[in-house]
């Protein structure tokens, strides 16, 4: 799985962002519509984190859903 078919299903992917960062509201997701740089940008005002921790907290829930959507 790639970045491009987070981003090209995005309405089915929010629900997993939701799942992993609660604090995400629907209007940050509408927001995000799935670009990268936007979901680490939220993350961290939303967390009070790092971009860099906000980076490795996503790429860990990106290989996680490799496991639920594989590669077609």
């Amino acid at each position: 799985m790639n970045w491009d078919q987070v981003e090209g299903n995005w309405k089915q992917f929010k629900g997993k962002v939701k799942e992993q960062w609660g604090k995400l509201t629907d209007d940050h997701l509408d927001v995000i519509a799935g670009k990268r740089d936007q979901l680490s940008g939220k993350i961290q005002e939303s967390y009070g984190i790092t971009k860099e921790e906000a980076e490795k907290q996503i790429s860990t829930w990106e290989k996680n859903q490799k496991d639920i959507y594989p590669p077609k």
